[in-house]
């Protein structure tokens, strides 16, 4: 299958390998540079297809940008003037505030926003249009998220066809309880003239307010998928074509259906159903509406303005030049903005002026503020403490965090759990099971029942019909795994798909990578020593050692030099520099000959390292990498150098160990590296593996599987991919690379493995919710159904309506909707 990797929305050339949005057309499979571009080219890939001067985009025939300017790059104005500080001011021209006198700036339109709907129950259906499932008849809901909550089309259509039917229909209503409380010698009218009236109400309750259930019901029969509406359409159809006949030709019907004078209809029972039905699908709209809820908030905590810097992207602005408010889809890559106290960061980005704690807690969960200074990152929609930060955005629209977060558990509510396999199997063959037993109550009923017998017959019939439509058994799953993924996003514990949801409440052993999951993945300078009976001091060794790695590239160099910063050492370049990858470098300084690196290294110079060899042999037993320093061939000192375990990581396995679960730490550093971050986070040293390759990590994983063991990996580099592709669950650090974050199942926001407690309290939390909903739904179904079907009758006369049966329908799938919702409040 040919790939297409130049982007057909925006243009922009997308590298195959590292492409995370695609979509398959015409026998092609296009890439795309960010989500929005997927979702403008889904919803019509012919516009974005057609040769240049064809398309009607615009008048010079290229397509909008969908990440928020038009093709020359410029923001698009609305023609309306606002006020930064007053938004409900709207001016004609850019006249000042009339309110606060600020000058106004031109509203910037907004992108258009492709929209997508889709059914909970079938994650594959997918439509650009409001409408039904073609394949269960349940109302397509809103599957592109936006801050504002959007007008729902269908709950508004729902919602006016309730309200007049329960009006037109109540006239039947009151007829039907007069008749039922007093007896029909209480109808002034009589039985013909009382029939026709009902009919002329009944007819637009079920022939408009109800055309959308029998429109779904006939379509569950064109696409062989039966449904709850199928059994709805059978079941008020039946009632309603009965009374119309027994109102147009009362003398056609034989005695069994007689009832004293006349036929009596059930014209009140096709009324009150439709009434019911559609209240049912209101409240239960508005409950599904909720559902995003919790993703619409976080799309809410970007703000809407950002404060830019002028002039050129990347350059500093004079001390004292005012601010630009601009629109936050006006910013792009390289602006600098600022942020000043107490406000949210508008955009992903790196600080490079200014010293602040910001509160990360609405995207990785975590309360403390962390401490932000120049070259540390910034998350977009994060709060800034009470410090004024200078930050220059790298991510904007939809490419930051926070628009991903939202997609990924977007896409996560759409995926299916294995349990849910069951509630299909079952609900495969459901409808037709439940038609057989209408059928078989009606025969039976016909030939034993008491007079008039027929009449009993189809009102047991409609009654099993109508109670035992199975929408609770499909939303059971579904509403759970939406509820439960969108409440994770809130806590920083991100699920991609539902079957990881599932599987991590069943995980007994983990396996976790050690830099940058247990440890910070920032080497730092723990001690500097020098050597015994040398005529060098500790900064003097950490400063030539410093002088010559600020040449060098290697992660410890930079430790080194950071090190030497912090002491306030001079800085100083060294001449004549000179590197051997992976054994150390040298270089001159002030006329002395500096090298530094490993032991082989400075032997390889005729070096006498004795001297160090007792420091280093100290160093490495404190799990410390160890950087030798040679002055002019004589050995000056020693540097240890350290990835710091995280604060919060012994405090995180011992919570995961409480859980029941065995920590097993797999690393490719030495053994005695390996065993003193395992001494000093809590690990046995029974559960370390050191010296192990990529291959060997995605191995270890598979032997633990082998084993009869459920493992989950965390891990947040590219030689953790496999494992966490292998694994039953795999976890990434949200600090890690992209490459591990699209190989895991489960991310955490903020790489702090207490999130992964979370992330199992949340998982056993939702299962349960799923069973809950599931047992709802089949002990309604075990019980309803035989009692309309007549079941006790025999033992203590009860026949329920069709009315109380469409009641009861109702209130099940609303029990499950509000079951699934309570996971909103759960404590993690």
């Amino acid at each position: 299958m040919p790939v297409e990797t130049r982007d057909p929305v925006c243009g922009m050339t997308v590298d195959p390998d590292g492409a995370r949005f695609s979509f398959e057309h015409a026998g092609t499979t296009y890439l795309f540079c960010c989500g929005g571009c997927q979702a403008a080219f889904r919803t019509d890939p012919d516009a974005f297809l057609r040769p240049q001067g064809e398309s009607d985009a615009d008048a010079g025939g290229h397509a909008p940008d969908v990440h928020g300017a038009d093709a020359h790059g410029g923001p698009e104005t609305a023609g309306a003037w606002v006020c930064p500080m007053c938004p409900e001011v709207r001016e004609t021209a850019p006249v000042p505030c009339p309110r606060c006198g600020m000058a106004l700036e031109p509203e910037i339109a907004a992108p258009p926003v492709a929209v997508e709907y889709g059914c909970p129950m079938h994650p594959e259906v997918a439509s650009s249009e409001p409408g039904a499932c073609p394949a269960c008849g349940m109302a397509l809901e809103r599957r592109t998220v936006t801050p504002e909550e959007p007008p729902n089309p269908e709950l508004a259509d729902m919602t006016r066809r309730f309200w007049i039917a329960a009006a037109v229909g109540w006239p039947v209503f009151g007829i039907a309880m007069t008749e039922m409380v007093a007896g029909a010698a209480a109808l002034p009218w009589g039985r013909t003239a009382s029939n026709w009236v009902q009919l002329a109400c009944a007819a637009p309750v079920v022939l408009w307010a109800g055309r959308p259930f029998f429109q779904r019901g006939w379509a569950s029969i064109v696409n062989r998928s039966p449904n709850m509406f199928t059994l709805i359409a059978l079941g008020v159809g039946a009632a309603f074509l009965y009374s119309v006949a027994a109102t147009v030709a009362p003398a056609s019907f034989p005695d069994g259906f007689r009832m004293g004078e006349g036929v009596e209809p059930y014209f009140d029972t096709a009324v009150v159903i439709i009434v019911l039905v559609l209240l049912g699908q209101v409240l239960e709209l508005r409950a599904r509406q909720r559902t995003g809820a919790a993703l619409r908030s976080l799309l809410g905590l970007a703000p809407a303005v950002a404060h830019r810097l002028p002039g050129e992207s990347g350059a500093a602005a004079d001390a004292g030049t005012p601010d630009e408010d601009v629109p936050l889809a006006a910013v792009r890559v390289g602006d600098l903005l600022r942020v000043r106290p107490g406000e949210r960061v508008p955009v992903d980005g790196v600080v490079v002026d200014g010293r602040s704690a910001v509160d990360e807690s609405m995207v990785s969960g975590e309360p403390i503020p962390v401490e932000k200074g120049p070259g540390d990152p910034l998350i977009g929609a994060t709060v800034n403490g009470t410090g004024s930060l200078t930050l220059q955005a790298e991510r904007v629209g939809a490419e930051t965090l926070l628009a991903q977060i939202v997609q990924m558990v977007s896409e996560a509510q759409r995926s299916r759990a294995p349990i849910q396999r069951v509630a299909d199997r079952l609900a495969a063959g459901f409808v037709p099971a439940v038609v057989t037993v209408a059928v078989v109550a009606f025969a039976a009923w016909a030939a034993w029942g008491p007079e008039p017998r027929l009449a009993l017959a189809l009102v047991s019939a409609v009654a099993v019909l109508i109670i035992a439509c199975p929408c609770a058994l499909g939303l059971a799953t579904p509403m759970a795994i939406m509820v439960g993924t969108g409440r994770g996003a809130t806590a920083g514990v991100l699920i991609r798909e539902a079957a990881a949801l599932e599987a991590l409440e069943r995980v007994d052993t983990l396996v976790v990578d050690k830099t940058g999951t247990l440890t910070e993945g920032k080497p730092r300078v723990r001690t500097v020593a020098a050597a015994p009976g040398g005529v060098l001091d500790e900064n003097e060794v950490l400063r030539l050692a410093a002088a010559v790695e600020r040449a060098s590239e290697h992660p410890l160099a930079a430790a080194i030099v950071a090190a030497a910063e912090d002491r306030g050492l001079p800085a100083e370049v060294a001449a004549d520099f000179v590197s051997e990858t992976g054994r150390g470098v040298g270089g001159r300084i002030g006329g002395r000959r500096i090298a530094v690196g490993t032991a082989a290294f400075l032997e390889a110079q005729g070096v006498d390292i004795g001297a160090l060899a007792a420091i280093a042999d100290e160093a490495r037993r404190r799990a410390e990498t160890v950087v030798l320093v040679a002055v002019d061939g004589a050995p000056g000192g020693a540097i240890g150098v350290v990835d710091p375990v995280k604060a919060s990581t012994p405090e995180a396995l011992a919570a995961l160990r409480r859980e029941g679960l065995r920590v097993v730490m797999a690393t490719g550093d030495s053994r005695a590296t390996a065993e003193a971050v395992a001494d000093e986070v809590g690990i046995d040293p029974a559960d370390v593996v050191a010296g192990v390759l990529p291959a060997d990590k995605r191995q270890l994983v598979a032997d633990e599987q082998a084993a009869g063991r459920v493992v989950a990996m965390a891990g947040d580099g590219i030689n953790d991919a496999p494992a966490l592709a292998a694994a039953s669950v795999g976890i990434a650090m949200g600090t890690g690379t992209a490459v591990a974050m699209e190989s895991a199942g489960v991310t955490l926001v903020g790489g702090d493995l207490r999130a992964i407690v979370r992330a199992r309290r949340l998982s056993r939390a939702t299962m349960r919710n799923v069973r809950q909903n599931l047992a709802l739904a089949f002990v309604y179904n075990a019980v309803g159904v035989p009692v309309a079907a007549g079941a006790l009758y025999p033992l203590v006369g009860l026949l329920i309506s069709p009315v109380w049966a469409s009641a009861a329908m109702t209130l099940s799938s609303l029990s499950v909707v509000g079951n699934a919702l309570r996971l909103r409040r759960v404590e993690l």
